[in-house]
């Protein structure tokens, strides 16, 4: 094998703590593949003694894959690459066996008895509300956080804002129903079996004496609780081998923990630091750039990422006018290329799918999707619009109505909605309301008006009618206030009215549009099986991997860096936005020899600014 110096310097090392940084195409799984071997073939331990940690099956798949391939005979015992959750399921396992218990995993929606079920439950049993899927996500991922970080509901909520009404009680009474009835869920598996490890000590002896060498990949991204597993776990050899780059950690959110790098010379004594600088995957344009714009940030290892690629074409940044005109712009360049399975598109936010899977599939481009995430075609401002629809053609159905009536012009009160319940349902909800008791001018001129901006919506094609919602029947209005009532941001809501607008601009009636919209959830669904398409994908789920040509789109100031992070730096707290720079950066670092980056200048008919990233590029080019 060709290794370099530092990949052969890290490769032998052998007892004692060790902190690998390695920048992006470092080759970081060839040095845990070849340290493997190393142990195995020149240092005479065991396979069965060494546990190689990685954070996605999938990682653990390619990284047995590959060592397999390479080394697939040294050994008649098996060489272990575990995830961090599957290394704990063992244990737990192990635990309840021992202690004649059983545990039940409430994960996955094929259960009867699921996490998402009984979250539903606690949340409606409390709150007397169906709860919606942004707010079921919000409380999957507090949770996680939570778990993850160590921390108790109250720290949680004292460091973020959350939209959840009775948060600490839902998640307190979520507690205890598991414990009650023996069931846990991914984040209990860590906490869990740490707690196992600080209160078992044969299991702790068993487990220290069974792997005396633990490799951990992609050690940025670990979390509290993970990291306190594996310190209990090397004690007291600490003999622990951990590859990360500290430029590429971006699951805050998750409750990744870097700041453990920083320290680890601190927990771990006698550390020794190798740095893997040479990027074997990008050219020199790519990499020079890069590695001016991570030195912005202040919260890193002083690291110097370098190539011996060739130089090829400069960065790329493209700005236009409109989202209709980024989308144009791609599909121009798209149609020019043959290999799209080596092509990505990639993005801040999922949202940003929808608008290029519209155009894509119109342009009969495929695409390739493994994060199928579809919340826009149940986002409710979506079923929203679909009920004015129905509503206009049928004025007699009393399901749409109760659905928006207090999301349009009319000042219609529930009472008046109760009253109108009771009356001939064969008849139009207008002329109900039109013949309430005692209704004075004012109701009478409202509710006449309603009536008329409907049947004039009845008789509009999709586009046109959703301009006529938005902007005669009042919902821009309701939108306008709901968002500040439940922490939207206007914005963020016009946005995905903007989305819907887009597919519905290219459909003539109703029908067509929500057949439109079923096709779109259909492809996006079958897209993970097209094996030659475009790579549409968060930078989050792209991390890991690379392409010959990367788009990163939609680089809007308060987007990409949200205003979120915008806001808290101008507070003083520089970490949100610290990980979005390495966000921008792990897309950027995707890319290995054409790399293009698109921002627009007009959304919702206003003056935007592209993200202060491109701004940043902008002169670092210069």
């Amino acid at each position: 094998m060709n290794l370099s110096k530092e990949q052969k310097k890290a490769i032998s090392h052998v007892n004692g703590p060790a902190l690998v940084l390695a920048v992006p195409g470092a080759g970081k799984t060839t040095v845990l593949i070849h340290r493997t071997a190393n142990l195995i073939l020149n240092k005479n331990i065991s396979p069965e003694k060494i546990l190689s940690i990685t954070f996605s099956r999938a990682s653990a798949r390619d990284m047995k894959n590959r060592f397999n391939s390479i080394y697939g005979d040294i050994s008649p015992v098996p060489v272990h690459f575990s995830t961090i959750h599957s290394f704990a399921y063992s244990l737990i396992r192990e635990y309840a066996f021992k202690n004649k218990t059983r545990y039940t995993l409430i994960e996955g929606n094929n259960k009867n008895l699921n996490k998402i079920n009984i979250l539903k439950n606690i949340y409606f049993s409390i709150n007397k509300d169906y709860i919606t899927e942004e707010k079921l996500e919000t409380i999957i991922n507090s949770i996680g956080y939570i778990k993850n970080m160590l921390i108790t509901p109250k720290e949680f909520l004292s460091q973020f804002k959350l939209d959840i009404d009775n948060f600490v009680e839902i998640y307190n009474i979520y507690e205890r129903y598991k414990s009650k009835n023996n069931l846990i869920d991914f984040d209990d598996m860590l906490t869990l079996s740490l707690e196992i490890l600080k209160t078992d000590n044969y299991l702790l002896n068993k487990y220290r004496n069974r792997y005396e060498y633990i490799q951990l990949d992609e050690g940025q991204d670990t979390s509290k609780s993970q990291s306190e597993i594996v310190r209990i776990l090397v004690h007291p050899k600490n003999n622990l081998f951990i590859v990360a780059d500290d430029d590429q950690s971006i699951y805050g959110f998750r409750g990744a923990y870097p700041q453990g790098l920083f320290e680890f010379n601190k927990i771990y004594k006698n550390t020794k630091i190798f740095y893997m600088e040479q990027n074997y995957r990008s050219s020199k344009n790519i990499v020079s750039v890069c590695n001016k714009f991570i030195k912005k940030n202040t919260l890193r290892y002083n690291k110097n990422i370098f190539t011996e690629n060739q130089y090829m074409e400069p960065i790329s940044i493209v700005k236009v006018n409109s989202l209709e005109e980024e989308y144009k712009y791609l599909m121009e360049e798209l149609k020019e290329m043959d290999n799209c399975g080596d092509i990505a598109i990639l993005y801040r936010n999922n949202i940003s799918a929808i608008g290029i899977i519209e155009y894509l599939e119109r342009n009969n481009i495929p695409f390739y999707m493994k994060d199928v995430n579809r919340k826009f075609f149940n986002h409710w401002i979506l079923q929203d619009i679909i009920n004015f629809f129905l509503l206009s053609y049928d004025n007699s159905n009393i399901q749409s109505f109760k659905r928006i009536y207090y999301k349009m012009n009319g000042f219609i009160s529930k009472s008046q909605v109760n009253y109108i319940k009771t009356m001939n349902l064969d008849k139009s909800v207008f002329q109900r309301l039109l013949s309430l008791p005692g209704l004075n001018n004012f109701y009478k001129n409202n509710f006449l008006d309603l009536k008329l901006n409907f049947k004039k919506l009845s008789k509009m094609k999709p586009y046109e009618g959703i301009c006529h919602i938005e902007n005669n029947l009042g919902y821009g209005d309701y939108l306008r206030e709901s968002g500040m009532k439940l922490g939207y941001t206007l914005d963020s809501l016009k946005t995905i009215l903007n989305y819907i607008k887009i597919i519905a601009s290219k459909t003539d009636d109703f029908n067509e549009f929500i057949g439109r919209l079923k096709f779109l959830e259909y492809l996006c669904t079958q897209s993970k099986n097209i094996k030659d398409g475009i790579t549409l994908s968060t930078i989050h789920s792209a991390k890991g991997l690379e392409f010959n040509r990367v788009y990163l789109i939609d680089l809007i100031d308060g987007d990409f860096p949200p205003t979120s992070s915008i806001d808290a730096f101008r507070k003083g707290n520089i970490e949100a936005l610290e990980e979005e720079r390495r966000l921008f950066y792990v897309g950027m670092t995707r890319a290995k020899k054409h790399l293009t980056l698109i921002t627009y200048n007009n959304r919702n008919g206003k003056k935007i600014s592209p993200s202060r990233f491109l701004l940043e590029l902008e002169n670092i080019n210069a």
